[in-house]
């Protein structure tokens, strides 16, 4: 959710405090949306963890959970309280990963259904690698949606077999084959193909002059880069035209963390990072943000600045070592 003064940080529901219960009492209007405050509180970043492993993006993971949250928020008076918060949070971000992964295979033209492929050969019944979270959020890109969901649900984030039928909207029968299937599929296989975004050598030559402008702090500058109707996305913070951000830049210019950004890629997309200064004298990754290139024009920006998770949750973040 999004407040229209940019010159502010607001910080949006994960940042306010609530004290009401999560769920199974009767709930007013008031105490609802105070229950629903803290159960954000809690879990988004849980939620966005979930959510960076289905799309296989720590950044679009992010802007699911910001759809999700806006979702919630509207239909909050339809909260079903005999419900806990938290499933039926997940189960609107899930289905929200499922629309992002359908606009993205009409995106890039992939063809074909893999939950259509034949059943694969069944899998010896020990899958002890398989029960390490951190190498299985790396392996389940692989799979598709569902099965992808049911691992991430049962194995990494320890829900019961009902709890993640509720959440997916399958049958038990339809979670154990899915588990089954995606169990025998991971088994002896390597790291899954990350899908890769290329930028071309002008959209490069773009982002370096972005960040040497935004480094000098050069806003006249960094405005000349960008189309008239350029927009800005401060998640939890500002969305709007980008020409009545007049606090985007002022923002910036009090900080008072040594910064500087420099181009990069997070999970393989190639994005600006905003490195501060460790007490080691070190740059290290801090944010990211997306910049949308149209026509060789800045079309759109969108920083993460205030999700401070999203780099966390990322399989990698790496620094751009050329101009």
């Amino acid at each position: 959710m999004s407040s229209k003064n940019s010159s502010q940080s607001s910080a949006g529901p994960a940042s306010e405090a609530g004290a009401a219960p999560e769920g199974g009492v009767n709930l007013g209007k008031d105490a609802r949306y105070q229950a629903f405050l803290q159960v954000v509180a809690d879990l988004r970043p849980r939620l966005h963890r979930y959510c960076s492993r289905m799309t296989g993006s720590a950044l679009d993971g992010e802007d699911v959970v910001q759809e999700t949250l806006f979702q919630a928020y509207r239909h909050l008076d339809e909260y079903d309280e005999r419900r806990s918060m938290g499933p039926w949070l997940m189960g609107i971000a899930h289905n929200r990963c499922l629309d992002l992964l359908r606009r993205r295979k009409v995106r890039i033209g992939i063809e074909g259904d893999s939950s259509a492929a034949p059943e694969p050969a069944s899998a010896p019944e020990s899958h002890a690698r398989l029960h390490v979270p951190a190498a299985l959020e790396r392996l389940v890109l692989k799979l598709p949606p569902k099965e992808r969901a049911c691992m991430l649900l049962k194995e990494v984030f320890e829900y019961s077999l009902e709890e993640t039928a509720a959440v997916v909207g399958s049958t038990l029968g339809g979670v154990k084959a899915a588990l089954h299937r995606g169990r025998a599929k991971l088994v002896d296989t390597g790291e899954p193909v990350r899908p890769s975004r290329p930028p071309s050598a002008e959209d490069l030559r773009v982002l370096h002059l972005y960040v040497e402008r935004f480094n000098q702090r050069d806003w006249n500058g960094v405005l000349e880069l960008t189309r008239a109707d350029a927009r800005l996305d401060v998640a939890d913070a500002y969305k709007g035209p980008f020409t009545e951000s007049s606090g985007y830049f002022s923002n910036y210019q009090r900080a008072t963390i040594p910064w500087r950004l420099a181009v990069g890629f997070v999970d393989g997309e190639p994005v600006i990072l905003t490195l501060r200064e460790t007490r080691s004298e070190q740059w290290t990754p801090a944010s990211a943000t997306r910049i949308r290139l149209q026509d060789r024009r800045i079309a759109e920006i969108r920083d993460y600045g205030h999700c401070p998770w999203v780099l966390s949750a990322a399989t990698s973040v790496e620094v751009s070592t050329s101009h």
